[in-house]
């Protein structure tokens, strides 16, 4: 059965939405079955407000270069459309969420139901608890290549968590199902009538146990054992 998910990162003016920060990127990954398809979606966006000085040195958006770029409200219609019915898999989800649900308020839009999110930091805290669990630190455990991410960016981030993501849920190695083995084909074809080889007993002859006895008085006079 087929199925797919939207691997989704953002990029903001700052850490909280009660001091007005706003999003500045967002990046989104189709997957299908855990394998990216070819379908994106990327933007950056004019926040209409000034970047902290933590997210400049997180992201390194400046103000003049996000005050040339769409609003929020212009890519919102095409954004929901692209997530539409897809389960979302975000890193530290509350955090994404949080933001992106504030700028739909903000244009009167419906919000994005936490349900429909996978949050791979909750994934990671069950599985490794008391490990490093930052999406850096579970690239290096895995050993993913995160050379490429010298600040952080919506859409690299996206390509690294999808990579994080099916480690995570162990789907890297091929799955046997046992369930379609068929037991009465493998006695069919395994049977006793068509095994290609036997033992065969050889016997040695009157010559040969005196030859051997021979040798043995010969050549093996102390017990070595």
């Amino acid at each position: 059965m087929s199925f797919k998910e939207i691997i989704l990162d953002t990029e903001t003016t700052g850490l909280d939405v009660r001091d007005g920060h706003r999003v500045v990127e967002i990046g989104c990954i189709e997957i299908e079955n855990f394998v990216p398809t070819k379908n994106i979606f990327h933007c950056y966006l004019n926040p209409e407000r000034k970047v902290s000085e933590q997210a400049l040195k997180v992201h390194g958006y400046s103000d003049e270069f996000l005050a040339k770029q769409k609003k929020f409200s212009e890519i919102a219609e095409e954004f929901l459309e692209f997530i539409n019915g897809k389960k979302l898999v975000i890193h530290n989800a509350k955090f994404d969420i949080t933001h992106l649900n504030n700028e739909l308020g903000l244009i009167n839009k419906n919000r994005i139901d936490i349900k429909a999110v996978i949050d791979t930091l909750e994934i990671a805290k069950n599985k490794f608890p008391g490990a490093q669990i930052s999406l850096d630190a579970l690239c290096k455990r895995y050993k993913i290549d995160n050379s490429r991410r010298e600040k952080h960016t919506a859409i690299i981030d996206c390509e690294l968590l999808s990579k994080v993501y099916v480690n995570l849920l162990d789907q890297k190695e091929p799955v046997l199902n046992f369930n379609d083995f068929d037991q009465s084909k493998f006695n069919k074809n395994y049977n006793e009538k068509n095994i290609s080889y036997c033992k065969k007993i050889l016997k040695p002859t009157t010559e040969e146990k005196e030859a051997h006895k021979l040798f043995i008085q010969k050549n093996l006079k102390k017990n070595y054992f």
